[in-house]
């Protein structure tokens, strides 16, 4: 875990792909992409499964190290309707069961927009952003807003580590501009998107399950 302020706030940055706002007794997490395999799955396309079981286990970890009161999912918490199949819904369902005094809300993303919004039986309180968090605005689109510091999803951050050629390695990260933070995406099936780092960037990258910082220019 890493420890930082964005927009005078303090976050906790976990290896799960998650951010923790300690005072808020909150968890962000962006671009789950549930349903994401089945989808591909539905188009013709072999991809391996047990996807939304892994993303399920890693946000189970996630609330249990920070003892999260409230998650917010910062868009794409699913990828299409053709991921909308009894045994994901099943999943997910038992695991809210397991959750029931976790406060769930959703600023919806674009792949939202497609898919519509969670069944009630989630318990997921959904809203178009920005969604306003003490100093910080909480939205799917990393957009910069005049009224407060943006965290947002939307390009599955990345960064390339270790020098030059075949050793380079693409991680996921956590990259902090002057007035956007971007979370990494959070599902177990999703891509990833390496982002040019300017002078004032922060960027943490997640490896061997702990964050560290990357200080060299790329």
């Amino acid at each position: 875990m890493v420890e930082m302020l964005a927009g005078g706030v303090r976050l906790h940055l976990l290896p799960q792909r998650a951010a923790y706002l300690p005072e808020h007794h909150t968890l962000l997490v962006a671009d789950a992409h549930i349903g994401k395999a089945q989808s591909f799955r539905r188009l013709g396309v072999p991809v391996p499964g047990g996807t939304t079981a892994e993303t399920l286990a890693r946000l189970t970890s996630a609330v249990a190290h920070t003892g999260a009161q409230r998650v917010v999912f910062l868009g794409d918490l699913l990828h299409s309707a053709l991921g909308r199949n009894p045994d994901t819904w099943a999943a997910v369902a038992a695991w809210r069961a397991l959750h029931t005094r976790l406060q769930l809300t959703l600023v919806r993303g674009n792949h939202d927009g497609h898919a519509g919004d969670p069944p009630p039986e989630w318990g997921v309180d959904c809203v178009n952003g920005p969604l306003p968090l003490g100093g910080l605005h909480l939205a799917h689109h990393p957009d910069p807003s005049a009224d407060g510091y943006v965290l947002a999803g939307h390009i599955h951050p990345a960064a390339m580590v270790g020098g030059r050629g075949p050793g380079r390695l693409r991680l996921p990260c956590f990259h902090f501009g002057p007035h956007v933070g971007v979370l990494p995406a959070f599902g177990a099936f999703t891509g990833m998107h390496v982002m040019p780092r300017g002078p004032q960037d922060r960027v943490y990258v997640i490896a061997d399950d702990c964050v560290r910082p990357l200080n060299s220019s790329p």
